[in-house]
């Protein structure tokens, strides 16, 4: 991968969050294919991940922790950053849970909160505090939602953790981009993963989705992780506290 090039992460080591499957995993793919080096933090098994990123002549380790546990996945990052440091952390990580507002549990809405919002912060946190000590740049991209924006129906803690996740990355920018930390977010539109698989199977949701989407189609993880790469890399270096929608034009219907 040659130096000149503006979206090129060679040498660059990147945490992903959740990197075991769908929006992880393209954008574990997606690193490796600009030259970096993946190291996916979550507690599921990762060997697909681990073949893409290999497959393409990049390097990757994977590293346990249960996302829910805040103070597990801190300690780890922390672990991380003192064997060698990171370049890049993407906070994608998350869950769905699906009722009716009136019939909403507290277990599911702190089910959610805690690993799309609490963990999410912490995590921020951490790796922020790391590059600040050692006077080193780092680049943060979470994985905000169109329900940053919306409100979406049955998904009360999602939408809440999203327009979260929306609120901290504002916020970070504005406190870290004078020490060289880029925080930004991608909010992706529909893709096909585990979280809208309910969607993608219901005809009624499904057909009215992909009438509301100019692109006509669904999106796919690989939309994701092009998007991950050009915000980790050279070519965003004036980017700060950006919410980058990739929704095929939902939002601009």
């Amino acid at each position: 991968m040659s130096d000149l090039s503006a979206f090129s992460l060679d040498g660059k080591r990147i945490a992903v969050t959740g990197a075991n499957t769908g929006i992880g995993q393209g954008i574990a793919a997606a690193i490796a294919r600009a030259g970096g080096t993946v190291i996916g933090i979550g507690r599921s098994a990762m060997d697909e991940t681990a073949r893409l990123v290999e497959a393409e002549g990049a390097s990757f380790l994977s590293a346990k922790a249960d996302i829910a546990d805040s103070g597990a996945a801190v300690s780890l990052l922390n672990e991380l950053m003192a064997f060698a440091p990171l370049d890049g952390l993407v906070n994608n990580a998350g869950i769905i849970r699906r009722a009716d507002a009136i019939d909403f549990t507290e277990d599911d809405w702190d089910d959610v909160m805690d690993v799309n919002l609490r963990s999410m912060f912490f995590l921020c946190q951490a790796y922020g505090r790391k590059c600040i000590e050692m006077k080193r740049p780092g680049r943060i991209v979470n994985i905000a939602s169109l329900l940053s924006f919306q409100g979406g129906i049955r998904v009360a803690s999602y939408t809440a953790s999203k327009h979260g996740v929306l609120g901290i990355t504002r916020l970070l920018a504005n406190e870290w981009a004078a020490s060289g930390i880029n925080v930004n977010a991608i909010a992706p539109g529909y893709i096909e993963t585990n979280n809208t698989e309910a969607l993608r199977n219901d005809p009624g949701r499904s057909k009215a989705i992909l009438e509301r989407i100019p692109a006509g189609r669904w999106g796919v993880s690989d939309d994701i992780g092009d998007a991950a790469v050009f915000l980790l890399a050279r070519a965003s270096n004036y980017m700060h506290g950006v919410i980058l929608p990739v929704d095929g034009g939902w939002l601009a219907r």
